[in-house]
């Protein structure tokens, strides 16, 4: 489970903000080392948002915080709440280009960098020619080269410099101080030799490939080479945030509304809760809501990444963002803003993204002290040439020891180490939101690597949980339809799909109900007004209507009783019955055990006392819920069957998915689903947890990691870890997958990233390496982390 809950304690808040000046991982360390040192302060600073995720105690106030990054070199902003409807500059995934664009301690955006670049690539071209090549020397060129190079290392190099001097005046260090004190000091070396000795370059070299000593081509290079990486990260970062951008742009910009019987075009984020809108075929529902009037077919595949449109009536609820394909739709909207299910998927991404995965610790313990050891190791390297070199240091043992001690720090910046975990998280959370898929904290790639069970709830997650009616059996002189309404009169007020399909068939009976009138009616019985009942209580097509239900209380997974007018009305399972006093004969056992030996679910209903009637229903297996369970064994995942059903149902559905029966857990309650995921965790099993109802937020909660259906409960996708926007068991092996992806990603950026620094910098000092390769390479290394990461775009496609 993630971990981020235990700071979320009594009084505390979460605020987010925009931090600009961050170049490298040792920012980021030292950023939440300052944040954290105000008491009850935890930080998780992300480095390509350009972000921070701090939860705060009471006492301390936003301004503080903001004045604590300022202090530490850096510009913080509060930034504001996102909803749908903002523009993509305000949205959490355009964090690498914050509302202050007039930074460039780290290069700025790619419009920025691109006039630095397009000027020091045109310079350094001349420069590398002059210095380099025989063929292209004449009388003094070093003072040209020298003139060349330059506005590259002072005006294409300014981010790098600028960013060093803040950090130097915080007796601080980043990687911008390795490229910047590399750049200046090959610029200066050169300077000051061709100032000393103005005739050594008076003549054309002709002894092959030499600059004559000089470094100006070495200090242009590398600063165009780094600009160029700098560039190419930019855009890669762009494209890594592009799926929440994308995410967050779903959302319609504009609803009619319909008010006193008029219609009236509004944008979409003046509607309130309660409006009722208009929606035509092709046109996307603006907010989340129930639908009123009229029936369709409606696309989610945009939010759900399911691809078979849902058929959607009255009192169905549909989601913001997605289209309605076919008729009208009168839509009442239930939730808007940043309420809406769209809303909350962004902020689950954008806090997913911002958080720090156990694996990041190690590359931010390593940045801690990384820099101050390479600039130790450049000096060593500096004064080990000139001490081998013995008493008598010649021109040329000068230079070779300046190269080596040069290419150690352009080499060494830890770019790569910075952009490892974030930028794979990024992308990785990114295409989850596009495939309905939601990582609720990096924590949870850990959990899905070393989960080996799978608890799957029967109801809603491997069946359709649709249950229908087949039949209803009568005793002691009742009437079959007579219970059947009594029962849906009381079970109208339960959220248990049995439930719901109870009062639905007692719903759909409505013009049937002489007898029940006959047989049940109560003067005493107070009028109830329609509109204040819930759904399965309202007047149907036919004229019917259930009953009100008063004194109405239920026990999770084992019934519901009320009052229906004067009568005490009791349906569930055996023991709710004994619980309320109901005798049970055998024969009326036996009934019941022959309904459930088909596989069917059956439940008792007793009235004032004496068994009424016994109501089967029947659920159906969605239908790739076979396969599903099959992709979850091939993942090394051993996959149980939970339910609360009997066990003669949950074997025959476990047999149709592929389950073993021995990894089938029936007739379990709500608090032995929690009880079932201790037992297995008890055993060794590391247990993730799929479920959809009020009823599995608990044992969610206890797994190890807990996967929501996104057509359950808020209870439910609030206590699991990962959630699933559809209703498809394939999505939760595919969830699994990704994350998997996500986390051997970014396994292999760390280890590419160490492996850079752990090979390039003995070989820089040892003077094997050109510096205008190490800066090359180093630019590489950032490139290609990022590029990397960018693989997780095309998963699942």
């Amino acid at each position: 489970m993630s971990s981020e809950h235990l700071f979320h304690q009594a009084g505390s808040r979460v605020v987010e903000l925009d931090i600009e000046g961050m170049t490298c991982a040792s920012c980021v360390n030292r950023l939440e080392k300052k944040l954290g040192k105000l008491e009850g302060v935890v930080a998780s600073v992300n480095l390509p948002l350009e972000s921070a995720h701090v939860t705060v105690p009471a006492g301390i106030t936003d301004q503080q915080l903001v004045d604590t990054v300022n202090a530490t070199g850096y510009k913080a902003r509060l930034r504001p709440a996102p909803v749908p409807h903002e523009t993509p500059a305000e949205t959490p995934a355009d964090h690498a280009q914050p509302a202050h664009q007039d930074h460039l301690q780290h290069g700025g955006t790619s419009s920025q960098l691109w006039p630095r670049l397009i000027v020091a690539a045109i310079l350094t071209v001349p420069v590398f020619l002059i210095s380099m090549v025989p063929a292209f020397h004449f009388p003094h060129w070093g003072w040209v080269a020298g003139a060349l190079a330059l506005p590259v290392v002072s005006w294409a190099a300014w981010p790098f410099h600028r960013a060093a001097a803040v950090n130097a005046r915080h007796l601080a260090s980043t990687m911008d101080t390795l490229v910047s004190i590399g750049v200046v000091a090959a610029f200066l070396f050169s300077a000051v030799q061709l100032v000393l000795d103005p005739r050594m370059t008076e003549q054309p070299a002709m002894d092959g490939m030499e600059s004559g000593g000089l470094y100006f081509e070495v200090a242009a290079v590398v600063t165009t080479f780094l600009l160029l990486g700098r560039f190419l990260e930019a855009n890669a970062k762009q494209k890594a945030g592009d799926a929440l951008r994308a995410l967050l742009n779903l959302g319609a910009k504009d609803a009619t509304i319909l008010r006193a019987g008029a219609e009236h075009k509004v944008p979409a984020e003046q509607l309130r809760v309660g409006d009722v809108i208009v929606v035509r075929p092709g046109e996307k529902i603006a907010t989340d809501g129930v639908v009123v009037e009229g029936s369709s077919a409606v696309d989610a595949s945009l939010v759900t990444g399911e691809s078979v449109p849902v058929e959607v009536g009255p009192n169905s609820t549909v989601t913001g963002a997605t289209i309605n394909t076919s008729g009208r739709l009168l839509v009442r909207a239930t939730r808007v803003g940043s309420e809406t299910t769209l809303a909350q998927m962004a902020r689950l991404v954008s806090q997913a993204q911002t958080g720090k995965a156990p694996i990041a610790r190690l590359a931010d313990r390593i940045s801690a002290v990384f820099v101050p050891v390479v600039l130790v190791i450049a000096a060593l390297t500096f004064g080990t040439w000139l001490l081998l070199a013995g008493p008598a240091v010649s021109s040329e043992e000068l230079r070779a020891a300046f190269t080596a001690a040069v290419t150690v720090l352009v080499i060494a910046c830890p770019c790569a180490l910075g952009l490892a975990t974030p930028v794979g998280l990024l992308t990785g959370s990114g295409r989850g939101a596009q495939l309905g898929i939601l990582i609720k904290g990096p924590q949870v790639l850990e959990d899905t690597r070393t989960v080996d069970t799978i608890l799957l709830d029967k109801t809603g997650t491997v069946t359709s949980g649709k249950l229908s009616v087949e039949n209803t059996r009568a005793f002691n002189g009742f009437d079959s339809s007579a219970v059947l309404r009594l029962a849906g009169a009381v079970e109208a007020a339960s959220e248990h799909p049995l439930a719901h399909a109870i009062a639905a068939a007692a719903l759909a009976e409505g013009h049937q109900s002489a007898h029940f009138v006959q047989a049940a009616h109560s003067a005493q019985a107070p009028a109830v007004d329609a509109a204040l009942l819930p759904r399965h209580q309202r007047q149907d097509d036919d004229g019917g209507r259930l009953p009100g239900v008063e004194h109405f209380r239920s026990a999770p997974g084992g019934g519901v009783a009320g009052t229906v007018q004067g009568r005490v009305v009791v349906a569930g399972r055996t023991g709710w019955l004994d619980e309320n006093g109901v005798r049970i004969s055998a024969e009326q056992r036996q009934a019941l055990a022959a309904a459930e030996a088909t596989g069917a679910t059956a439940i008792w209903v007793a009235v004032d006392g004496s068994v009424a009637g016994i109501i089967t229903l029947r659920d159906t297996i969605k239908p790739g819920s076979a396969a599903a369970v099959s992709r979850l064994k091939s993942l090394g995942l051993r996959p149980i069957l939970l339910t609360g059903d009997n066990a003669t149902v949950a074997a025959q559905v476990a047999s149709a998915v592929g389950i073993s029966p021995d990894d089938v857990f029936a007739g379990v309650l709500p608090a032995g689903k929690v009880e079932a995921v201790r037992k297995l965790q008890a055993g060794g099993a590391i247990v993730a947890m799929a479920g959809d109802g009020v009823n599995d937020a608990a044992a969610l909660a206890q797994a190890d990691l807990g996967i929501a259906m996104g057509s359950g409960t808020d209870v439910a996708i609030e206590a699991a870890d990962l959630t699933v926007m559809g209703n498809d068991l394939s999505q939760v092996a595919q969830a699994i997958e990704l994350s998997r992806k996500t986390l051997a990603t970014i396994k292999t950026n760390l280890f590419w990233a160490f492996f850079y620094n752990a090979v390039g910098i003995p070989v820089a000092a040892l003077g094997l390496l050109n510096p205008m390769v190490a800066g090359a390479a180093m630019a590489a290394s950032s490139v290609l982390v990022v590029a990397n990461s960018l693989r997780l775009r095309s998963f699942g496609k």
